[in-house]
């Protein structure tokens, strides 16, 4: 897709703040100097049992774009596909799933596309409010930044291990605790501490990038962040944070075909130490559905960005830092 991206012509528009043509979670386009639209979309194949979990599932990781560029999500429209000879009673509690979530975020649906198809489908098109000048890139990290996840990983393992009947009953709810949480209060924590950052003496911003982690694993977007930036990134395996039986499913070989193509696409620029596990090189590639945010802020203002988080009930492990650009761009310790 980004092959195929990258040949289309950018619009020419000057109130086109975030498009197509990088690696952002979604657009941002300006409608006046204090206000501007961020737009997303995005739709899942089940990854719950329960129909009324997927729909919350969905929702959150729909919402969570709009989140990791420090908007406010305001409305959304649904997008369904769904098979002709279907359970209308499985297509209710989908989609009640995720009003349940939209409710949560204050975001109202306005409606929504269904069509038929033989695999089921469920996501929102989702459009939130920004201040133009206040927006959260995936690019912009800088040497000697540290970089904060708030999420543990683990739920393309689980959810592969839960599709052979492998998976522990306390591994798949935490896993769904985790995908059904909304990123909105650590969006909401960042925003709190932006704004008393640039009431700083300095007046700087503190976080420099912010994504989340979704598809292409917490290697695949820490990977989007580096090149954009351009500075290369060390990590610390032992603090990133899995979820529990994350480690049992990777070990049983549950790994995702999603797996497979982050870890063939973005390994060559990953080195990893010999002391680092197979299990935990390939958690760092499993995908993973509604993750946490990847932060990359100033190393000396951790501490208190952490306080911030923490008065929201996130927890963020320091997971790496930033250097300059180097070879391997990755390097994992």
């Amino acid at each position: 897709m980004d092959s195929v991206l990258r040949r289309l012509p950018r619009p020419n528009d000057p109130n086109l703040l975030v498009g197509f043509e990088t690696s952002d979670d979604a657009g941002v386009y300006r409608i006046s100097d204090e206000l501007a639209l961020v737009q997303t979309v995005d739709f899942l194949t089940p990854i719950a049992d329960d129909p009324f979990t997927f729909g919350q599932i969905a929702a959150a990781n729909s919402l969570s774009d709009i989140y990791a560029m420090g908007g406010k999500p305001v409305s959304a429209l649904s997008i369904v596909g769904f098979p002709p000879n279907g359970d209308a009673a499985v297509l209710e509690q989908i989609l009640r799933g995720g009003l349940s979530k939209m409710d949560e975020a204050r975001c109202t649906v306005l409606g929504g596309h269904s069509v038929r198809d033989d695999d089921l489908k469920f996501g929102y098109a989702v459009t939130g409010v920004i201040d133009p000048k206040k927006i959260w890139r995936n690019i912009g990290a800088r040497a000697g930044d540290a970089l904060l996840l708030t999420k543990a990983i683990g739920t393309g393992v689980i959810a592969t291990a839960l599709k052979a009947g492998k998976a522990a009953a306390g591994s798949v709810e935490a896993a769904i605790a985790s995908m059904t949480q909304l990123n909105r209060a650590a969006a909401e924590a960042l925003c709190e501490f932006e704004d008393g950052a640039r009431g700083a003496s300095d007046g700087g911003a503190a976080v420099h990038a912010v994504t989340d982690v979704t598809g292409f694993g917490l290697l695949g977007h820490a990977r989007e962040m580096a090149v954009g930036s351009e500075v290369s990134l060390r990590i610390e395996h032992k603090r990133v944070s899995l979820l529990p039986g994350a480690m049992e499913a990777a070990r049983g070989g549950f790994l995702a075909g999603g797996l497979k193509s982050n870890r063939e696409f973005i390994e060559p620029c990953v080195e990893f130490a010999a002391g680092v596990p197979e299990e935990i090189r390939a958690l760092l590639f499993d995908p993973q559905t509604s993750g946490g945010l990847l932060i990359a802020v100033v190393k000396d203002d951790v501490d208190a960005l952490r306080g911030a988080l923490e008065q929201h009930q996130i927890t963020a492990a320091q997971i790496g830092e930033f250097s300059a650009k180097r070879s391997p761009l990755i390097f994992i310790e």
